[in-house]
C-alpha cells in the first residue's frame, strides 16, 4: 500500500465546476513583538 493518496479521479473535474471561496485565518500567528517580549520574559 502506499502512503500516497489517489489522485485519479482528480483530473475529471472541471475548474468551471468548483466555486470560489473566501479562505480565514482561524488561528493567526501573533505579530513578532509579542514573540520578542515573551522570549525575553522567560529569558530572565
Amino acid at each position: 500500500m502506499s502512503d500516497k493518496p489517489d489522485m485519479a479521479g482528480i483530473e475529471k473535474v472541471g475548474k468551471l465546476k468548483l466555486k470560489k471561496t473566501e479562505t480565514q485565518e482561524k488561528n493567526p500567528l501573533p505579530p513578532k513583538e509579542t514573540t520578542e517580549q515573551e522570549k525575553q520574559a522567560r529569558e530572565s
